[in-house]
């Protein structure tokens, strides 16, 4: 008895829902003389809105990363080579530049900023992309009533360890609004087991679009090859050094076998102690040959771990005026102005249908 009042009940909560959703229906059909109405208006602001809206311009630098695996050759047993001889040659720093930690090095605000204060040439001026940035949006014109702000410069290559507290503010609000998650810098990985990684940079200007892009790629290069060779030009300059130094003790041996050999020119054989500084001498040449030529064999493989070591990233595409340009067209900006507005017509008329009800139930 009791399943029969329950499936009972059901078919009523069922039946009610429907209920509504006619009589929703029909409020809605009601009302669509307005909803057109509101819909049509909507469509019309949005497509006044793309007429005056900027296009954007989209800048796309695509590079890969040496693989390091291939092409190894003579080059890895030279390498092996000089391993086996106990020098030090260092270990790729190539992990640190793969993937998502190569994606997330561009985007650091070390990087952008870096790139940032490199120049562009605008009506054969030179100035930073950051005063060309300020400049096309006109954030100069919001600092003209504030002598302090307007007084700020930032010059091509400026040290940024010497910017003040209200360059620091300037250029930290203009970092978050290029690397935020869809804003100016897009970094992208076409797959994840691919090595090629795309900047791409999207806004209103085309020129820094193009600059900016090639900036980044020119700053990250910088970086790679200065963090990935570091140890290897190390080993060079050490050696070097040592070559340097071992060549010089050489050159003074071989001076003062020579000085010894006139002192002791047609020398009574019988007086030997009259060459020993002689001997001793052609010893020293002795023992800084060997040391130099062992020191030498080093130093030119630790210049073909450096060498190898240098190459940065191989360009794939680099952007090429004029750029790409997006906009919202007119029938798109119908479409979506129209169907928001409507929908936003619709919901507002049943709420407020909803609410005039309750109110009057009490």
């Amino acid at each position: 008895m009791s399943d029969l009042i329950n499936m009972k009940e059901g078919d009523k909560t069922i039946k009610d829902f429907i209920i509504s959703l006619i009589n929703l229906f029909a409020f809605v059909i009601g009302k669509i003389k307005i909803i057109i109405l509101v819909a049509l208006i909507g469509g019309g602001i949005a497509v006044g809105y793309s007429l005056f809206q900027k296009p954007i311009y989209i800048a796309t630098f695509s590079f890969a990363l040496e693989d390091e695996k291939s092409g190894g050759g003579g080059l890895s047993g030279a390498l092996g080579l000089a391993s086996s001889l106990g020098l030090d040659i260092g270990s790729s720093a190539g992990g640190a530049f793969t993937g998502q930690n190569l994606m997330e090095l561009i985007k650091s605000r070390t990087v952008i900023e870096k790139a940032l204060l490199n120049p562009i040439s605008i009506e054969g001026k030179s100035i930073s992309l950051l005063s060309y940035y300020i400049k096309f949006k006109e954030l100069d014109k919001k600092w003209t009533k504030n002598a302090e702000l307007s007084k700020i410069r930032f010059d091509p290559y400026m040290d940024r360890s010497k910017f003040n507290f209200k360059q620091d503010s300037i250029v930290g609000e203009i970092y978050e609004d290029v690397s935020k998650i869809g804003g100016i810098l897009n970094i992208l990985q076409k797959e994840k087991k691919s090595s090629i990684i795309q900047i791409e940079v999207r806004s209103t200007n085309e020129l820094f679009s193009k600059n900016f892009a090639e900036s980044i790629a020119s700053v990250v290069s910088d970086f790679y090859i200065q963090t990935k060779s570091k140890k290897a030009a190390y080993n060079v300059a050490i050696l070097q050094k040592q070559v340097d130094s071992v060549r010089a003790e050489l050159n003074f041996a071989i001076t003062g076998v020579a000085v010894a050999n006139e002192n002791t020119f047609n020398l009574n054989s019988a007086l030997i102690v009259k060459r020993v500084p002689s001997s001793k001498k052609q010893i020293d040449v002795q023992a800084n040959t060997a040391i130099l030529t062992q020191l030498v064999t080093n130093l030119e493989l630790a210049k073909v771990s450096l060498l190898k070591e240098t190459p940065l990233i191989q360009v794939i595409d680099r952007p090429i005026l004029p750029l790409k340009k997006e906009r919202l067209g007119k029938a798109k900006s119908l479409v979506i102005g129209a169907f928001l507005s409507g929908l936003f017509a619709t919901f507002f008329l049943i709420a407020r249908d909803r609410f005039t009800r309750i109110m009057n139930s009490k």
